[in-house]
């Protein structure tokens, strides 16, 4: 098969996926949105391998907060992506993370020209607006909420077939109409890439994080997340007599909400931009415990793959997340501690975090049984067979 898998965040197991698909012996083209800012993954080919990395939409870092320039940019990005598809001609296209107006564009152009795709459905943005429209969101988002649940529908019906990356999507496309097209493949991370690091590893030591108790958060921080619980978190501990740092790697509005907060509680804070996927494992190892936000609303429509890095990474982890959520199952599991995102959590959770924190051993058996769990659940072959021979059906009905 030519396959192009693209996927907008240029996330690390979507390309780990698209190498598989391309060492199984089809052609693979896997591409992303480049000024997009994220934790990007390995986005370019290695020595000995035939998949093709494309960056499409151009390099410059993009500024998502002008609403209406980005309205008119994400239907630009959709005639881009059409493009593309075009340049490529695949037998099949399967999208991820994509924006709902580009989403839109793309469903209408491969519905004209009667190729299928796969919709990799990482998040519901409809139920997403939803959920935030008078409280994180104007009122006024109601209308955009019911605008995005229309089209996010209607390119639903338009997919060949769709993945969903939870059980708890399925009631939405049972709403929808579109359950008999739905195929349940939870998400993963990669394995033989995030990998467990000494603790004192070159970038600790690089950014003086080596002989500090530290938490570390890596990831985005967005609509689904409450930064200044981080600070709030940080404080709790110090004021049960657990002197740490916090660590945060992200880029965007969320890092002044940090800076300030943090200047407010007196709280230290090391705060750096997203560094190079092959730095990852030290940056992840860098933390005595790494912790994971999700706001309540965003329970049963999103599932942070962060936590599934850290996963890899064998550190203890801590979530402060919805329980119902698919990752605080496996938080759980390998023995870390989920509570609910509220400020009422944080005492618990300074608590727990305070006495991992002052037990190496115990440290040391959380981080092996995240990695065991990890490489339990992990495994890439089963998941990429169901991938292969679901796009394959697609092609075949084609």
């Amino acid at each position: 098969m030519r396959i192009l898998v693209h996927d907008h965040s240029g996330h690390p197991f979507q390309a780990e996926l698209s190498r598989e698909l391309s060492r199984r012996g089809h052609v693979v083209t896997h591409s992303y949105v480049e000024g997009y800012v994220s934790g990007k993954g390995r986005l370019a080919a290695g020595p000995g391998e035939a998949i093709t990395f494309e960056g499409i939409g151009g390099a410059k870092k993009v500024d998502n907060q002008r609403l209406l320039q980005r309205l008119g940019r994400e239907l630009r990005r959709g005639g881009e992506l059409v493009r593309h598809v075009r340049r490529v001609n695949p037998d099949i296209v399967m999208v991820s993370n994509v924006q709902i107006p580009t989403l839109v564009i793309f469903a209408l152009a491969m519905a004209v020209l009667r190729r299928p795709w796969v919709l990799w459905h990482q998040d519901v943005y409809a139920v997403a607006v939803k959920s935030f429209t008078g409280k994180k969101l104007p009122k006024r988002f109601a209308v955009v909420a019911w605008a995005f649940e229309v089209a996010e529908r209607w390119c639903s019906h338009r997919a060949s077939a769709i993945v969903a990356i939870a059980p708890s999507f399925v009631p939405v496309h049972e709403k929808w109409g579109t359950a008999d097209k739905v195929t349940v493949i939870p998400n993963w991370a990669p394995l033989d890439e995030i990998v467990p690091t000494e603790r004192k590893n070159d970038w600790s030591i690089e950014h003086e994080l080596d002989d500090v108790p530290t938490m570390v958060y890596s990831g985005t921080l967005g609509l689904k997340h409450n930064p200044a619980l981080l600070v709030r978190l940080a404080r709790a501990v110090h004021d049960a007599g657990t002197p740490v740092r916090l660590v945060v790697v992200n880029e965007g509005p969320a890092v002044e909400v940090l800076r300030a907060e943090a200047d407010r509680l007196a709280v230290p804070v090391t705060l750096l931009p997203f560094q190079p996927y092959e730095r990852l494992p030290e940056v992840l190892g860098s933390g005595d415990v790494l912790v994971v936000l999700l706001e309540q609303e965003a329970g049963a429509f999103s599932v942070p793959s962060k936590t599934l890095s850290y996963l890899c990474a064998g550190r203890p982890v801590l979530g402060l997340m919805p329980g119902e959520n698919l990752a605080s199952a496996l938080v759980s599991r390998a023995g870390g501690m989920v509570l609910p995102p509220a400020d009422a959590s944080l005492s618990d959770a300074a608590r727990w975090v305070s006495g991992v924190l002052s037990d190496a051993e115990l440290r040391d058996e959380l981080g092996e049984a995240s990695r065991d769990l990890a490489e339990q659940e992990f495994a890439l072959s089963g998941c990429a067979t169901r991938f292969e021979r679901l796009l394959a059906a697609q092609v075949e009905r084609r």
